[in-house]
């Protein structure tokens, strides 16, 4: 996989032709790692480097870097050089499919696109200022298939932190081992572990996604038929995912995980059976009535009745919903969080979830009935909320 190499001959001309469709997708895919308001002028721009008769586009933050390359016919001349990454997208999104000639004056730094019956012209800049990726040595790597690595993360990134304060726990913990690969994340008042057995290695291995790459990587995996390939080093902290003809490559989190085995309870006698998608409507009405401060629920619970009720007392808004469930247990009256529940519930596709429950101060526990792929496990967690009087 590509790794950038602006070593390249220093010519004064550039030119290459190449599709619409298969840039702008390229240039999708990559464009999400750009911030808004980047530090350096520099990463506004898409880097370009052509070699041969290929073309590698890169785009970076710093923290994580993504590229894609693509192969071009018609191609005049090498080099590297930075485009204006918003200019650019914008005009391809407007233009209908068709082959675009690109010409790169490198010495008088100016770009000059024709497509159609449009002719585009913008300065480009030196590419020297472009931060390069420099390869991980001695990685220890392993593949897992884009399915899996796109379910592990749209089940835990939304669980994770965002209180830089904490910063360990704005990312996803990924711990590698001879029975399963395990993702978890937590903030502290809900926490979800992914299991699958269908990756294992032979050495046990634990490090710390970071938030945005993962982000990026969720929207991209699922038009991925290949799979995924994850180098790592604990030397240097960095990680390279690369697939088809992507590669993202990320500084991974320091600071160590949580031991978050110790908060899932183990003993919980009393178990509700549920419709995810029905609870999942009721905690969407409740919490419209709940305080938008606390977004406190009451769930009530008996072997003849499954009782919600929210209240707002600050503009007297009450709403009290039965819902059908089979619950076994003692009687059992316990407080939640609306919005954090409903995000749990959201992010689960079984059609029946099993929710597990000691005490109304302890966590419950949020399983599927049923496991979308046999080799998946599932778990989430919730913590409850002290419950007030209405």
């Amino acid at each position: 996989m590509y790794i950038c190499n602006l070593n390249l001959i220093n010519e004064k001309r550039m030119k290459f032709i190449v599709s619409r469709d298969v840039l702008f997708k390229s240039l999708n895919i990559i464009g999400g790692v750009i911030n808004s308001n980047n530090s350096l002028n520099i990463l506004d721009n898409f880097l370009f480097v052509v070699e041969g008769e290929q073309l590698t586009i890169t785009a970076s933050d710093l923290e994580t870097t993504m590229s894609a390359s693509i192969e071009l016919t018609n191609v005049e001349g090498e080099g590297a050089v930075a485009v204006p990454a918003k200019l650019l997208l914008e005009t391809l999104k407007l233009i209908p499919e068709t082959p675009i000639v690109f010409v790169f004056d490198l010495e008088a730094m100016f770009l000059k696109f024709t497509a159609a019956n449009g002719e585009y012209d913008s300065p480009c800049y030196p590419s020297n200022e472009f931060p390069t990726i420099t390869p991980i040595e001695n990685p220890e790597s392993f593949t897992i298939e884009p399915l899996v690595l796109q379910r592990a993360i749209s089940k835990t990134l939304f669980a994770a932190a965002n209180d830089e304060m904490r910063p360990n726990m704005t990312g996803v913990l990924c711990e590698l081992s001879s029975e399963n690969i395990t993702f978890v994340a937590t903030d502290a008042h809900k926490l979800v572990r992914y299991r699958n057995t269908k990756v294992k290695t032979e050495d046990f291995n634990s490090f710390i996604f970071p938030r945005k790459p993962l982000s990026q990587l969720k929207g991209v995996l699922q038009t991925v038929t290949e799979n995924v390939t994850v180098a790592f080093s604990s030397t240097t902290n960095h990680v390279q995912f690369s697939f088809e003809n992507v590669l993202l490559y990320t500084r991974l989190k320091d600071g160590k995980f949580p031991n978050y085995e110790t908060v899932i309870p183990t003993e919980n006698p009393n178990k509700l059976i549920i419709s995810r998608d029905e609870l999942l409507k009721c905690i969407r009405r409740m919490g419209i009535f709940a305080s938008q401060s606390t977004y406190q629920i009451r769930v009530s619970l008996s072997e003849e009745r499954i009782n919600i009720t929210a209240e707002d007392i600050d503009f007297s808004n009450k709403a009290e919903e039965d819902v059908s469930g089979i619950y076994s247990g003692e009687p059992l009256e316990i407080g939640f969080n609306s919005k954090f529940l409903r995000e749990m519930l959201e992010n689960m596709d079984a059609p029946e979830i099993r929710i597990e429950m000691s005490q109304p101060n302890r966590a419950a526990i949020i399983l599927p009935t049923e496991e979308f792929m046999p080799e998946e496990n599932l778990l989430m967690l919730i913590m409850p909320v002290m419950l007030g009087n209405y």
